[in-house]
């Protein structure tokens, strides 16, 4: 384009001009074009994640759609959703009608002012002659065709660019846990001590309260109390996937801020209610793909604890794959295959949260043989609404409304009198036994 304006210019200053008062309206339509369609791939991305969460949520949940009769709803939910869709992707059509016209029109402006002022000037013996003539139409061709081509190759680039921005936006988002411990947690007792902590997911809304106890190496403590008390949100602190508002949680004596957080979190396994597994083999979810635990070494675990048998019995044993989520396996199942990859870690503590509840009596039996063997020589902290699973733990904490109101064995509180977890114990002896 430069060298064609340089030539243009070079051989007629007159028709040259011409051509130039053109190009700044095709540059700023251009430019117009460019911002507009900006704004509409941004919302056709918007719409087509909103709908590609639809599909798969309802695809998941197909069942409690089909249960609850919500078919037609749904599919009606889908068109409304499906139609934001289109009506995004018509924008840019629709912008692309007025773009490109617009382009064509002015250069067969530009062609026509070339001709009349080009054939005035030929007829008047002027410095224009026929073949320039014919020369700058071409030329001007040469030149509005590459600001065509760059708008519609821009589109492509430009789609990219707004897919690409959605992924840097998460890729870009600084965690609010800052890594900034240096200390390697290597061989740890499992000593755990929570020394007045507070924390609440919102400032002004508390979930923990002035929380302090104290787990010896070893020690299994357990935390009963209501739906909401706080209990799961203990874990998530030990973890560090929250920060607290104040006070200090230690490890070993050492705040758990100072340790490197993968450091920290290689010694803390958890088995939570609610089990994930990939859509890979038994033995990849067990292990994690880390390649320094062998096969040998998880079939020896699964044995120790009582699982091999069940995982043998499975087509192709150890490499059968689970699907996504592990939808071929039931509850107890897939809890049976959390506790194994818990225990093949091998780590210094060991968090159970509602490890066995919404199993099988059978399954139940196993996963209360399985903790019983993992819980061996390392710190356990269980969190259970079944009381009868925690009878034999060293300390019991009883929490209401982020405070620990109780603490003791399950035999001397169960000595208190008017004591809430008393209370707690005989609701669900009395069900039991109706």
């Amino acid at each position: 384009m430069l060298v064609i304006i340089v030539y243009m210019w070079v051989s007629s200053w007159q028709l040259s001009l011409i051509v130039f008062a053109i190009l700044p309206l095709i540059l700023y339509a251009t430019r117009l074009f460019q911002r507009a369609m900006k704004v509409a791939f941004e919302e056709v991305r918007t719409q087509v994640a909103n709908l590609n969460s639809f599909v798969q949520e309802r695809l998941t949940g197909m069942k409690i759609v089909q249960v609850f009769s919500r078919e037609d709803e749904e599919y009606k939910a889908f068109e409304r959703i499906n139609t934001l869709h289109k009506k995004a992707w018509v924008k840019t059509v629709w912008y692309n009608s007025i773009f490109f016209p617009i382009a064509e029109m002015a250069s067969s402006v530009a062609i026509g002012l070339i001709v009349w002022y080009g054939g005035l000037n030929t007829a008047a013996n002027g410095v224009v002659s026929l073949g320039m003539i014919v020369a700058f139409i071409e030329l001007s061709q040469m030149l509005f065709r590459p600001l065509r081509q760059i708008a519609d190759k821009f589109n492509t680039l430009q789609m990219g660019m707004v897919a690409a921005h959605r992924v840097f936006a998460i890729l870009d988002t600084k965690s609010h846990i800052t890594n900034t411990g240096s200390q390697l947690l290597q061989d740890s007792k499992g000593a755990i001590c929570f020394k007045n902590v507070v924390f609440g997911y919102k400032p002004d809304e508390l979930v923990i309260k002035e929380v302090s106890f104290t787990a010896s190496p070893g020690q299994t403590i357990a935390i009963v109390g209501a739906t909401g008390a706080g209990k799961s949100t203990i874990i998530n602190l030990l973890s560090r996937f929250y920060e607290i508002n104040s006070g200090d949680i230690t490890v070993d004596g050492t705040s758990i801020k100072a340790f490197d957080l993968a450091s920290l979190r290689q010694e803390i396994a958890v088995v939570l209610q609610d089990v994930f597994l990939f859509a890979d083999t038994i033995l990849n979810n067990i292990t994690l793909s880390n390649p320094e635990i062998k096969l040998e070494e998880v079939k020896k675990a699964a044995k120790e604890i009582g699982v091999h048998r069940f995982i043998e019995s499975l087509p192709g044993g150890y490499n059968y794959n689970v699907k996504e989520r592990g939808a071929t396996l039931s509850s107890g199942q897939r809890q049976l295959i959390a506790f194994l990859r818990a225990y093949v870690s091998k780590p210094s503590i060991l968090v159970l949260d509602e490890a066995t509840s919404s199993v099988d009596s059978y399954s139940e039996e196993l996963i209360q043989t399985a903790t019983e063997k993992i819980t061996q020589g390392r710190t356990s902290i269980v969190i259970a609404h079944r009381l009868a699973t925690i009878k034999k733990a060293d300390k019991i904490l009883v929490m209401e409304k982020g405070k620990i109101v109780e603490e003791g064995t399950h035999q001397a509180l169960l000595q208190k009198d008017n004591g809430y977890y008393k209370a707690l114990y005989e609701v669900q002896f009395l069900n039991q036994t109706a």
